[in-house]
């Protein structure tokens, strides 16, 4: 079921990793990290996409010189490798270090639609 979630829901994460991509390319940082913590939102429930978003995050945190982030991306990385299976993840945390990990956040709706998309199959 987790499997098929992550097959469904890749789309979604996938375009917004590539926005964060043309958001890199244009030197907008600020916009790019945006990009990765929706997709954030949107993959968190599938190990598979919250772990991944999550490298792509300490990337951004390396590229962008930002220790905090960096140490708080390798915290999280590891969070999301072994809690995501069991359902441990605060549902909309955006997954940067500006928020504690543990923080449930409201979704944006346009999310919520994609990620409830995702879960039906339809």
């Amino acid at each position: 079921m987790k499997r098929d979630f992550t097959q469904r829901v890749a789309p979604y994460v996938e375009e917004e990793l590539e926005n964060s991509i043309e958001a890199r390319l244009a030197g907008d940082a600020r916009q790019e990290f945006t990009h990765l913590e929706r997709a954030h939102v949107i993959g968190q429930e599938s190990t598979y996409w919250h772990v991944k978003v999550h490298v792509l995050m300490l990337a951004w945190a390396v590229r962008n010189h930002s220790v905090r982030e960096a140490l708080g991306q390798v915290v999280r990385i590891m969070g999301a490798a072994t809690k995501t299976v069991f359902g441990l993840v605060p549902q909309g945390n955006t997954g940067g270090t500006n928020v504690s990990p543990f923080k449930k956040m409201p979704i944006a709706p346009e999310l919520a639609a994609l990620i409830q998309k995702a879960k039906s199959g339809k």
